[in-house]
This record gives C-alpha cells, structure tokens and sequence, in this order.
C-alpha cells in the first residue's frame, strides 16, 4: 500500500507516516524557531525508524499554514523540492483543518468552535469549525479580544484570554493525524497561508545626501524700451 508522508512547520517542525490511513510513525520538535534546521533530519528519521527510505514514499502532504512566513516557507519548500526529486504528487492542506481534525477525535464537541495557534504580535491565527470539524470560516488572524464567542482548540488556546472557553484539546500540531486523513482534507493548494505581510520587509531606496550644485542663473534679454535707447556703435551709423 502506498505511504504518505506528511510534514507540516506553521507552528513545530512536525513529520508523520501513515500507510492509507493507518499510522506508522510521527514525530516533532518543539521549537517553533528551529525548522530550517530540523525539518529534514525529521523526515529522514521518521522513514528509518520505521525501516523506509525516501524511495518508498508514494506522496506528500504539506501544512500551508497559516503561520509565520519564515517556518511556514521552509515545510513548503521541502515538500516541493522531495516531491519534485521523487517524482511524486504533493498536496497543501490547511494547518488549521489538521487540528480540527485532532479535536474531533480527542472530543467531544457538541457544535461550532474554534481552531487557533499564535501568530504573534498578541494576535492569534482562528478558524471556526463545525462539531465534525469542517471549516465554516477563516482562517484569518487578529487579536483575541475579536474572536466569535466560542470554545478554542489549537496550541494558541492559552493566549485565549478567556480559561472558560479552552477545551485543552489538539495542544499540538500531529503530523500523523495529517497523513492518515490526507484524503478527508480539503485541498489547500500549495500557496502559503501568510494572512500578513512578512515582519522583515525590503528597505526602499536610500536618500541622497550630497548637496545639489546651485543652478546657473539665466539672463533676461534686456525688454524692448531699452534696447531701442541702445546708442549705435562705430559702424552701424
């Protein structure tokens, strides 16, 4: 049967394998700063755990966040590199939707509530889900204060500024969870959920601090009464 891997960095760099939808391995590394570093020596350690190789990966499935753009960047663009090296088909889901999927399962939930993981600057990524976890809404980003009055899961849950609303569940990203419901997911494409602009932007053009040389004056042509009182030269008369 074929194997599925899945990778996900919009929060953990997190990796996970599933034959269909059986699980056969999952891992992560919690450091939500690490995942250029990480990210690889995961998917690698995953496969021979369980005594694969990159050779037998049949697919790939990719978080597409939303997340900041420097982790989110970096699970896209080794998913893309392995699939296009293996030749196989790769596949962006939303972050949120695999959390979604956490909490149903961990449950359970008796309607509407809300995914949500930290997105910094005292803001939270959310989407809002139904009791199957189905996206209805989101995911966007903002502060906690703007949420819709619901329950919150997700590992930005403990930013939530209301304890009453925290289930406790999905803490954390499973990449696992990913890969065996690669084909329950709605299909993301494969364009990173930034939701905002990077918090490093390119600096515009320097200005200038030399001195512009004054400009030349221009004479004005004497006007018409005085060049008619203008006395004539030896030669004219």
């Amino acid at each position: 049967m074929s194997l599925t891997l899945a990778l996900d960095t919009s929060t953990v760099a997190a990796v996970g394998l599933a034959r269909g939808t059986e699980l056969v391995a999952s891992r992560r590394f919690d450091d939500t700063r690490a995942h250029v570093e990480q990210t690889t020596p995961l998917v690698t350690s995953v496969l021979a755990e369980v005594g694969h190789t990159l050779a037998d990966v049949s697919r790939i499935v990719v978080g597409t966040g939303p997340g900041p753009f420097t982790g989110l960047r970096v699970g896209l663009a080794t998913a893309e590199v392995l699939g296009l090296a293996l030749g196989v088909p790769v596949r962006g889901v939303c972050s949120l939707d695999v959390l979604a999927t956490q909490a149903v399962a961990e449950g359970p939930l008796d309607g509407d509530f809300l995914v949500v993981t930290d997105a910094r600057r005292r803001e939270l990524y959310w989407s809002r889900h139904d009791a199957a976890g189905r996206r209805t809404a989101g995911p966007e980003v903002g502060p906690a204060e703007v949420l819709p009055d619901l329950p919150v899961v997700g590992p930005g849950s403990a930013l939530h500024p209301d304890p009453a609303r925290r289930l406790g569940l999905a803490a954390v990203l499973d990449a696992g969870v990913m890969a065996c419901s690669a084909d329950h997911l709605p299909d993301a494409g494969l364009e990173p959920l930034y939701l905002r602009r990077p918090d490093a932007t390119v600096p515009g053009r320097p200005k200038s601090t030399l001195v512009e040389p004054p400009r030349t004056a221009r004479l004005s042509p004497p006007p018409a009464a005085l060049r008619a009182r203008r006395r004539p030269q030896d030669g004219e008369r």
